[in-house]
């Protein structure tokens, strides 16, 4: 039996791969559960710079399992709510995951999947990849995932592509803000990975875990005189870090930075 998460680390770089091509690495608890701990481990291992989600098979995620979905059914309301949280609580892990986050995207990406790769830092997709917010059409909505979504995409894009459950292609995708990057293949894929890699592991690990929850503590809030306040100390404390006083006298000495050793 195949595992359904494969786990490999080379260079600094983690990757995670969805393995359950057969059911287009659609998701159950089982999954959730492995992603939510995988992201958590990876996250605080001071080897991994960063991390790659991937997948196996034609297909990049389609969302939850359908087999899982049926079972919920004979859920109590308080059953649904904690099988919920625990997507909601994967989601989060990822998005708030100390290390930078690729999704690599080789195949269609509906519903959850469509949540997976927002709540990764960075996306790239082969250009014949499909995506949906298909939750709709099942009667459903994409309660947990929006969030990431919406911040992804915007509320206006969100509207018309979670209400309209409407296909849509990876030119579209890059246009709305869900890839950065479309790929002509899946040689071209693996390219931009290693470029975003190369990038990653040149840069000091503190200082990319700082600016992303910098990132996630000032989107879409108002700048008021706290979140000045706020973003003053972020910079303060940077320029008196370690890796800070490293980083400017190796620029200033012409010599590559501490962190610097990884070749990816």
């Amino acid at each position: 039996m195949f595992e359904p998460l494969l786990l490999s680390h080379h260079q600094g770089v983690a990757t995670v791969t969805l393995n359950r091509p057969e059911l287009r690495n659609a998701f159950n608890d089982a999954l959730i559960a492995q992603l939510t701990q995988a992201f958590i481990q990876l996250g605080a291992d001071d080897t991994v710079r960063c991390i790659v989600l991937a997948a196996q098979g034609k297909a990049f995620c389609a969302g939850a399992d359908l087999n899982w979905m049926r079972a919920m059914a004979d859920y109590t309301h308080a059953q649904n709510v904690a099988d919920a949280q625990g997507l909601a609580d994967m989601l989060h892990t990822i998005y708030a995951c100390p290390k930078p986050t690729i999704a690599r995207v080789q195949g269609d990406a509906f519903a959850g999947g469509m949540g997976l790769i927002a709540a990764c830092d960075v996306a790239v997709a082969v250009n014949t990849a499909r995506f949906c917010l298909s939750e709709v059409k099942l009667g459903l909505i994409p309660g947990t995932i929006a969030p990431y979504i919406t911040r992804a995409i915007g509320a206006r894009a969100t509207h018309r592509y979670a209400l309209t459950a409407e296909i849509f292609d990876a030119a579209t995708a890059q246009a709305i803000g869900l890839l950065h990057e479309t790929a002509a293949d899946e040689t071209a894929l693996d390219a931009q990975v290693a470029a975003w890699c190369a990038l990653f592991n040149a840069a000091s690990p503190n200082a990319l875990a700082d600016c992303k929850r910098l990132i996630n503590e000032v989107s879409y809030t108002n700048n008021t005189p706290a979140l000045r306040a706020t973003t003053a100390q972020y910079i303060a404390y940077s320029r008196a870090s370690d890796d800070g006083k490293a980083g400017v006298q190796a620029f200033l000495n012409k010599r590559a930075p501490p962190w610097a050793q990884i070749k990816p």
